[in-house]
């Protein structure tokens, strides 16, 4: 559709929806009930914890408290003169265990009150746990605007009542810092934006065979493969990042991707590589950085045709009795065996389930990207029915549909990434209880600091509504959701994220002069 006929059609929704409504939440709630009256939000509004069971004593609530409330103000000096009773004073947050842990399946469930009545006026969240308290704080955060005419907090359509919870428990978005390196301050600034949206995991694909830009002690040579020596990683930085994402509900997955994308590793030990022809390793070891529960081990487009043709590597496949495909499936193997030795469970992607499916650890998650055979052109696809083939086989699978879920793919549309639906061609319940979420990829050939964001948002903030908003809630057609969306990539704009017009394509620019909720 021609960029010109969808912002039309924007503006229409647009008009339709604001007369309709005004729930302006992004990713919409699984339960919503409102009013008409308005409240301002005090100043100093302060953070209460009566009756929680949760301490905490790392401060987690405290800093997400002080973030929200520096959000809310959207950087304007709240300078105005309160004459109104119906003031919010305090939020009281009610946290119900004191297991603070960002394990895999946590509950992130929430209820959100802001009432009309009451003296002192205050806002109530209810949550199992620290993280479910802050998916409401940024649930709140959204209610609130700045009131140009009185210059203060002001929140309409009160009183709230918010029940919430995420459809799935892995929803996630991967970063590619092997292809172009990413400032820290850029990594952190993208887990900002995915808490405002929801987002839970970052898939952090660090090295590929352009570069290794992360110290791993244990091989101190390693990094000696970055592109430079200002772009690299510590263990501390890396340390720093996933603390950073934690304390925003966002869990961090490393992803070293082996054997088909390792080249950069031989640069500080050649002797990885085969051959200096051959740069496909079949030697691997592992080491414990992250904290995450899932480790991703790649084993994507192997070409293991330049193993028979090494002569020692030859000589080795003789003397095991294996061929190429069985040396394949060996590495993967073994592995996943290392990665499970240190309490990782595994995800790989779907062309191990595709290889050998039958012989891969039953804890493994495979990624379905609906791929293409990698003799074939990138263009040739597979087709769709792998996620559904994996579940079938009783293993885990993430859905990542390069057709509509890869954020570099710029002729994709939010429209796309808003409709993509993981559970397709998946009508048994047990089975797609084993889809345990989705992922949007941006990976990184033709991106980098100077304009990740924009490539990133508003697209991926679509799928994070499909990804936490239950199915009966979800838009039939995206023409009901632009002005929500709309209003949430300016939200975004206004807090410092660089998200893109919804009119037109992936990394558009706005067109003509105009309102940002019409861009």
């Amino acid at each position: 559709m021609a960029p010109a006929l969808r912002l039309l059609l924007a503006f229409l929704a647009i008009g339709s929806c604001i007369a309709a409504d005004n729930i302006d939440l992004w990713p919409m709630p699984k339960s919503v009930s409102h009013g008409t009256q308005k409240l301002y939000v005090r100043k100093d509004i302060a953070m209460s914890m009566v009756g929680s069971t949760y301490t905490d004593e790392k401060a987690i609530l405290k800093d997400a408290f002080q973030r929200m409330v520096d959000l809310i103000t959207l950087n304007h000096v709240v300078d105005g003169s309160n004459q109104s009773t119906l003031v919010l004073t305090c939020v009281n947050i009610v946290v119900h265990t004191a297991n603070d842990e960002l394990n895999f399946g946590v509950d992130e469930s929430y209820n959100l009150t802001v009432p009309t009545t009451g003296d002192p006026l205050y806002a109530q969240i209810e949550a199992q746990t620290v993280f479910g308290a802050l998916h409401a704080l940024q649930t709140f955060s959204q209610l609130c605007y700045f009131d140009f005419t009185s210059r203060l907090i002001g929140l309409n359509s009160a009183p709230w009542k918010i029940t919430d919870t995420p459809r799935f428990p892995y929803r996630g978005l991967l970063i590619d810092t092997a292809r172009h390196y990413l400032p820290v301050k850029i990594i952190k600034r993208v887990i900002d934006a995915m808490a405002y949206s929801k987002l839970n995991v970052l898939h952090w694909h660090i090295v590929d065979k352009q570069s290794f830009p992360i110290e791993i002690p244990s091989y101190p040579k390693l990094w000696n493969g970055s592109y430079s020596y200002s772009e690299r990683y510590t263990v501390s930085d890396a340390t720093d990042i996933v603390r950073y994402a934690e304390k925003r509900g966002v869990n961090v997955l490393a992803e070293i991707d082996v054997p088909g994308h390792a080249l950069s590793w031989g640069v500080g030990y050649p002797s990885l590589w085969p051959s200096d022809t051959c740069r496909e390793p079949l030697d691997v070891n592992f080491s414990k950085v992250f904290k995450f529960k899932f480790v991703h081990l790649g084993g994507d487009e192997v070409n293991t045709s330049c193993w028979t043709t090494t002569s020692h590597i030859e000589g080795w496949l003789n003397n095991s009795h294996m061929n190429a495909s069985d040396a394949y499936r060996d590495f993967v193997l073994r592995s996943q065996k290392i990665a499970i030795s240190h309490g990782y469970d595994i995800i790989n992607w779907e062309e191990t389930f595709n290889s050998f499916g039958d012989k891969l650890d039953p804890k493994t998650v495979v990624h379905n990207c609906i791929t293409t055979d990698v003799k074939l052109s990138r263009a040739e696809w597979l087709g769709e029915d792998v996620a559904p083939k994996v579940v079938a086989a009783g293993l885990r699978c993430i859905v990542s549909n390069q057709d509509k879920w890869y954020l570099d793919h710029l002729d994709a549309s939010w429209e796309g990434f808003y409709m993509n639906e993981p559970l397709k061609g998946i009508s048994d319940p047990k089975q797609q209880h084993l889809v345990i979420g989705g992922e949007v990829c941006m990976w990184g050939e033709e991106i980098d600091a100077s304009d990740i964001e924009q490539t990133i948002w508003p697209r991926a903030a679509a799928a994070a509504e499909r990804l936490w908003t239950p199915t009966e809630k979800l838009a039939k057609d995206t023409r009901s959701v632009t002005s929500r969306l709309a209003r949430f990539r300016c939200l975004l704009n206004q807090r410092g994220v660089a998200a893109a017009p919804l009119a037109g394509y992936g990394r558009a620019s706005p067109s003509e002069p105009g309102p940002c909720v019409r861009q």
